[in-house]
């Protein structure tokens, strides 16, 4: 997690073009079993709120609390190994054991973000308890008629304070995906470069959202797992080059757009959206 919108209760959107074949908000399209996946399109990013995609974008991803965008390819967001700001609460009531603690019996924080705490994926029992709590919302987003869920902070093992590890969320991971599968989402993996083709093998990922993959040189550790089912988005308070090179790198994803930080609608001033 390389962002975090200013609403950060609202989802990333990502959408794919399916053709001619449209679809009523709130209504999945014909081909919305995970077997069916883009490899190409215009996405938007629209985790700081809905609105009305620009002309031409095909996929969008928002929160599972939010709708899909009509006529998209839908993809649902889901804080799958953190929690949501606002949420500790209803986590204490329902599943405390899920929560990562230190020795003292605090939780822990996510150091960058610390109104989010860190979910316990040590142990198989703990690991149940997690993805119990979770189908809720992925029941949601397949209710909803999203086509896809992306489960956010995968990597949550590297802010952990070594109390984590990469085997114990790629085993929730697995959950994560099986589960999305059962009920006809595809499910992609976030960010996270570090796990190579791993992320795929091991937990059975159908593609992958990455965060300015071009600004820190790591598109090919996703592209090498996942070949054209990339979605990469960019920065512009970070990306240092111009817009125009970005689009005549070869090796760049072909579904890379560039965003303003906080992903805001289009009447704020501080909106960018720019795509090759």
């Amino acid at each position: 997690m390389r962002t975090r919108p200013a609403l950060l209760t609202t989802a990333i959107a990502l959408v794919a073009v399916l053709g001619s074949a449209g679809c009523a908000e709130g209504t999945a399209p014909a081909e919305s079993s995970y077997r069916y996946l883009p490899t190409a399109g215009l996405p938007d990013y629209q985790l700081g709120g809905g609105y009305t995609p620009p002309a031409g974008v095909t996929i969008v991803e928002r929160d599972s609390t939010d709708r899909p965008a009509a006529g998209t390819y839908s993809i649902c967001y889901v804080n799958g190994f953190q929690t949501q700001p606002g949420t500790l609460a209803d986590w204490e009531r329902r599943a405390p054991s899920a929560l990562l603690r230190d020795d003292a019996g605090q939780p822990v924080t996510d150091p960058g973000w610390p109104d989010e705490v860190l979910l316990d994926t040590r142990t198989a029992a703990e690991r149940a308890v997690i993805t119990k709590e979770l189908s809720r919302s992925i029941a949601r987003c397949a209710d909803r008629g999203f086509a896809a869920v992306e489960f956010d902070n995968l990597d949550s093992w590297t802010r952990s304070g070594k109390r984590l590890t990469r085997s114990g969320n790629l085993a929730l991971a697995k959950a994560l995906v099986r589960l999305g599968h059962e009920h006809g989402l595809a499910v992609g993996q976030k960010n996270t470069p570090q796990l190579g083709e791993a992320g795929r093998e091991s937990t059975g990922f159908d593609f992958v959202v990455a965060e300015e993959c071009v600004q820190y040189e790591e598109c090919s550790a996703y592209t090498d797992a996942y070949g054209e089912r990339v979605i990469d988005i960019e920065y512009a308070d970070t990306l240092d080059r111009s817009w125009a090179s970005v689009c005549r790198l070869r090796d760049r994803p072909a579904m890379t757009i560039l965003r303003d930080r906080d992903l805001l609608p289009p009447s704020s001033d501080e909106y960018v959206f720019e795509h090759c």
